[in-house]
């Protein structure tokens, strides 16, 4: 996917760029490609794939979700930023946390954020266990995010607690979104959940296979979840 193609698509769904806007996605992908010599961050890193793959994936979320209006957006293990960068950068409005395990991908975030000049951004190195715990994220969010970071029943017990009431958790998944949906059915619920609308299409150009989960937060997420680091991926709530 080239830039013009990126451009065009986007527009295509009712969201257009302006050329700040642009040149911050063109600023990502160079930055992203020079620190991805000194550090693991991706293993695409060819232009025309990085736009489709990385940026216009992350991008999908936001045909199926409002992101027009100045949301809390929580994004847990984000890696070099998916989804919530790009969808930053197109909805410069969005108040954007990112918590990542891993302590050199936050230092990539805080110099990326440095360089695209964002505002009300924060990098959080932390277990997504022990920080849905923290008072002062649990249950505080307008929309927690995850693309491709584990299997639903564990990644429900990641998200959830962070969700506040009528919130939405949206989940971003490849293929076998349904069979991993229907295993997470009891998570979703015990954690206040509700499944609201699952949205499959595939990728353009080269036609993978994508899934939007979007759940709602119902009710409140007892206190108990999340459990210790490790504990949720081991002995998922089945």
């Amino acid at each position: 996917m080239n830039i013009e193609q990126f451009q065009t698509m986007l527009s295509g769904k009712g969201i257009s760029l302006s050329q700040q806007q642009l040149d911050q996605y063109e600023t990502y992908y160079q930055t992203l490609v020079e620190w991805n010599e000194k550090m693991n961050l991706t293993a695409i890193t060819e232009k025309n794939e990085v736009y489709l793959k990385h940026f216009y994936d992350s991008i999908t979320a936001a045909f199926y979700f409002d992101f027009q209006q100045p949301l809390r957006v929580c994004d847990v293990g984000a890696g070099a930023g998916f989804p919530s960068i790009p969808l930053k950068i197109a909805f410069p409005d969005l108040h954007i946390t990112i918590v990542d395990s891993l302590n050199k991908r936050i230092t990539f975030l805080e110099h990326l954020g440095k360089v695209l000049q964002l505002k009300n951004v924060q990098f959080i190195h932390d277990r997504a266990e022990t920080f849905g715990q923290k008072k002062e994220h649990r249950e505080s969010y307008d929309v927690v995010t995850a693309r491709a970071v584990a299997k639903m029943s564990v990644l429900s017990e990641l998200c959830l607690p962070l969700v506040k009431l009528s919130g939405t958790f949206i989940a971003m998944k490849a293929a076998s979104a349904n069979e991993e949906l229907e295993a997470a059915k009891k998570a979703i619920s015990v954690l206040g959940g509700s499944l609201q609308s699952v949205h499959s299409f595939r990728l353009p150009l080269e036609e993978s296979e994508r899934n939007i989960l979007i759940i709602k937060k119902e009710k409140k997420t007892p206190k108990k979840y999340p459990r210790k680091p490790g504990t949720p991926n081991k002995t998922p709530i089945e």
